[in-house]
C-alpha cells in the first residue's frame, strides 16, 4: 500500500492558486498568478529536489495540472535537471472526467469516481503517491480521507483571494509536525504527518456551586 502526500505551495492565508505565472489559473478572475517566483532561491529549489529525488515515486494530478505540467516539462530536456528527469519519467497518475487519452509519457488515466479510483490505486501501489498543484482533486482527498501526509512550502504574502488549500468539508484530522525547516527568502517548509483524529479540551472555567 502507497502513502499518499500533499505536496502543496501557499500563501500566509493558504491560497495555492496559480503560484508559477499570470496565465496559470485565472478561474474566477483571479489575479495573483505567479506570486511564488519571487521566493524560489537555491534553498527552495534544494526543497523541491530532495522531495522528488528522495521521495516521490508516484504523481497524482487533477486534470488541469497535468495539462499545465505536460506542455511544459516534456520541454525541458536537460538531464541534470534532476526535476524534469525525474517527472518526465516517473508513473503519473490522472484524475479527469474530459480526457480520453495522455500524451505525457508514463501517463496512467483514472476514470469513474475519482476518490474510489484513488483509494483503489492506494491500495495497489507500494511506495509514495504525491500530488502537485490540483486544488480541485486534493479537495476531493481531504473530503474522503485519503491524505497521510502534508508538505507544505508556506510563502511570505498574503493575496485575499484565490483557491486555498483547505475548504469546507475537509475530514477532521490530527497532524504531527515531522519536520520543518526555512529558506533564505522565508519560505516555510512544514511536513505534516497523521496523527489520528482531532482531540478536544476546554478552557472554560467550573460553575461554584
Amino acid at each position: 500500500m502507497s502513502t499518499l502526500i500533499v505536496t502543496a505551495f501557499v500563501t500566509l492565508d493558504g491560497v495555492m492558486q496559480a503560484p508559477g505565472g499570470p496565465n496559470e489559473d485565472v478561474d474566477k478572475g483571479f489575479a495573483h498568478g505567479g506570486w511564488q517566483v519571487p521566493y524560489v532561491d537555491e534553498d527552495f529549489m534544494g526543497l523541491m529536489t530532495g522531495i522528488f529525488e528522495q521521495t516521490a515515486d508516484h504523481l497524482l494530478l487533477g486534470r488541469k495540472t497535468y495539462d499545465i505540467f505536460a506542455t511544459y516539462w516534456p520541454r525541458v530536456t536537460d538531464e541534470n535537471n534532476p526535476i524534469a528527469v525525474k517527472l518526465n519519467t516517473m508513473p503519473k497518475y490522472v484524475a479527469s472526467r474530459t480526457r480520453n487519452s495522455l500524451e505525457w509519457n508514463n501517463s496512467h488515466l483514472l476514470t469513474g469516481d475519482a476518490a474510489q479510483a484513488i483509494a483503489r490505486l492506494k491500495e495497489q501501489l507500494d511506495g509514495v503517491l504525491m500530488t502537485q498543484g490540483s486544488s480541485d482533486l486534493i479537495r476531493t482527498l481531504q473530503q474522503h480521507d485519503l491524505v497521510d501526509e502534508y508538505r507544505l512550502l508556506i510563502n511570505p504574502v498574503i493575496l485575499g483571494t484565490g483557491k486555498r488549500l483547505f475548504a469546507e468539508g475537509a475530514a477532521p484530522t490530527a497532524w504531527r509536525l515531522r519536520e520543518s525547516r526555512t529558506t533564505k527568502a522565508g519560505v516555510q517548509y512544514c511536513a505534516y504527518e497523521r496523527a489520528g483524529k482531532p482531540e478536544y479540551g476546554t478552557f472554560e472555567l467550573d460553575e461554584e456551586g
